[in-house]
């Protein structure tokens, strides 16, 4: 039988399992465009029910409907994206089957899970299969069949993960875009990695670790501090994409002088330090050739550790984590006050320019997020609570985030949430330039989504990594042009790609253009991008050029 600290410790290990492979996950996005954030998503929802498990006593936590109770609330809260939401949606079923359970055999297990693939598939409107909800769905099939000949709670959990596995294999002949890739669904693999960690506590009562990969390295390669800090001082000044470090195990019989070695490094790079000893010489360097500088490493012995990292990428990432921790800041500012107004807004947004938008067009609370940052329901409801409405209506302005905005109507008691399923900023804005304080919410909610819908949503963005998509052939840093999310073309200058991408959408119809660009984007480049589609489109067309300030996309085109 399972009991609740069972379970604790089960839940707690699946959460370690998908933390620990969410990067894998995230590659999996068949997408190109930097939003590959599926393991992240569900890594940090699964997060957030391991913190509010662990909260609990170790050794008697409570029964276990109790105990998937407290795992549920927190999944709920936490949850980020779409798949995220289908977790916690999961999870809620399982713990409504489970509800007043103080243990439970392999048979009532299957149950509430069957209870939790029922609410999944009705919360999403049109369900895809060869996606998480198959992969969910075949498990839980597999899991009841074994169930009618073993009540056994192992065997059943362990017919459930095969059962997983087995569907996500098939999810490429369910999904041609999946085959097409030659990957399986990621939110399918996510799931696959959660009730992975499961079954180790169910079946060998071990709680997986996600322990850091550093910990595995060699015992005889030194880390010093001095050349971490030398190499730390050059990294202000980049030119080149590529960091490049290694260490060169020196081959006695090699007489060659390392001095030399740094003399060809600072042929092909900047930023160069070599230390050495007798046994070792350790490198740092900045190349757009970190080949040619492990060829010429390999003449004074043998390679024991590389690492190359793409410079660029980590700087959009740390800013990425800088937004995340200010967003973090204002959600912790948010206080709950009573409604008080006839009707309030909340958005999600990321970019100070963009907030500023939406708080002048009457948001009271703008949500950090949108592409590769989605909020969590928790976050949303915070806003929510936080706006004194009678009916407060939240524009998510992405589709990853509509499911995480639904989950927030039901925990809302005195005062009434309507989300609007907005997909992009700027169907955001069109709905909220169309609200009439005239009428009721109801008319409201149908005229702002009919305004959202006339809109045209362009953006420029960057290739995040080598991929074949739509019959284009795309390599990272390429600069891509999607008309209402499809990928329209490629090219290698952001200013060109946002002309050719807005006047490639406008037509006789078209009134109003509006160019956001966000914070990669200096002023002369956006003024230049203005010039030219102001040039080239007829001058009835109205055109305003705004500072977003967004990260990730480098234009957002609102054509209407």
């Amino acid at each position: 039988m399972i009991n609740g600290t069972t379970l604790r410790n089960a839940m707690i290990s699946g959460a370690n399992h998908i933390a620990k492979y969410r990067t894998s996950v995230d590659e999996m996005n068949i997408f190109p465009v930097p939003d590959g954030d599926t393991g992240t998503n569900m890594s940090m929802t699964m997060a957030n029910a391991a913190t509010e498990l662990k909260k609990l006593d170790e050794t008697a936590p409570g029964g276990l409907g109790e105990v998937a109770r407290v795992a549920a609330s927190g999944l709920l809260r936490g949850a980020r994206g779409n798949s995220g939401v289908i977790l916690s949606l999961l999870f809620r079923g399982f713990a409504d089957g489970l509800k007043d359970k103080e243990e439970a055999g392999g048979e009532e297990i299957v149950e509430a899970l069957g209870l939790g693939v029922d609410a999944a598939y009705k919360a999403v409107m049109k369900p895809t299969e060869g996606t998480i909800l198959t992969v969910a769905r075949v498990a839980c099939e597999q899991g009841k069949a074994a169930a009618a000949r073993d009540d056994d709670p192992v065997y059943v959990w362990e017919a459930i993960t095969n059962g997983a596995n087995e569907a996500l294999e098939k999810t490429p002949e369910l999904l041609p875009v999946l085959k097409k890739a030659g990957v399986v669904d990621a939110g399918g693999k996510g799931l696959c990695y959660i009730l992975e960690g499961m079954l180790s506590v169910f079946r060998d009562g071990v709680v997986l670790q996600n322990e850091d990969a550093d910990k595995n390295a060699p015992p005889d390669i030194r880390n010093d501090e001095f050349f971490r800090n030398a190499a730390a001082e050059f990294d202000a000044d980049i030119r080149f994409t590529y960091c490049t470090e290694f260490i060169v195990g020196r081959n006695p019989s090699c007489k060659k002088d390392p001095d030399d070695l740094r003399g060809t490094l600072q042929k092909i790079g900047d930023c160069v330090v070599v230390v050495f000893d007798d046994e070792i010489i350790k490198v740092h360097v900045h190349t757009e050739q970190p080949n040619k500088a492990l060829e010429a490493a390999l003449n004074y012995g043998e390679l024991l550790t590389v690492k190359i990292e793409n410079m660029k990428e980590q700087h959009r990432r740390a800013k990425a984590e800088n937004d995340a921790a200010r967003a973090k800041a204002e959600k912790e500012n948010l206080k709950p006050v009573s409604p008080e107004e006839p009707v309030g807004f909340v958005a999600v947004a990321a970019g100070d320019g963009l907030k500023s938008l939406f708080r002048d067009l009457g948001c009271t609370h703008v949500v950090s997020g949108g592409q590769t940052m989605n909020p969590s329901t928790e976050d949303i409801y915070a806003a929510v609570m936080a706006t004194p409405a009678h009916v407060v209506m939240v524009l998510p302005n992405n589709k990853n985030i509509t499911l995480a905005a639904e989950q927030v109507i039901p925990l809302v008691k005195d005062r009434k949430v309507m989300v609007l399923p907005t997909r992009t900023v700027p169907q955001g804005l069109s709905a909220m330039l169309a609200y009439d304080p005239d009428v009721n919410p109801e008319t409201n909610a149908v005229k702002m989504m009919e305004a959202a819908g006339k809109v045209d949503t362009g953006t420029v963005t960057y290739a995040a990594r080598d991929s074949e998509y739509g019959g284009h052939r795309i390599k990272e840093g390429d600069i891509l042009g999607l008309v209402n999310g499809k990928l329209s073309f490629i090219e290698r200058d952001v200013v060109h790609a946002c002309s050719k991408m807005t006047r490639s959408m406008v037509s006789r119809a078209t009134a109003f253009i509006t160019i956001i660009y966000g914070k990669e984007i200096t002023e002369e480049q956006a003024n230049d991008a203005y010039t030219r589609i102001k040039t080239k489109i007829s001058p009835d067309i109205e055109v305003t050029l705004v500072d977003g300030g967004q990260p990730i996309n480098y234009f957002l085109v609102s054509v209407e």
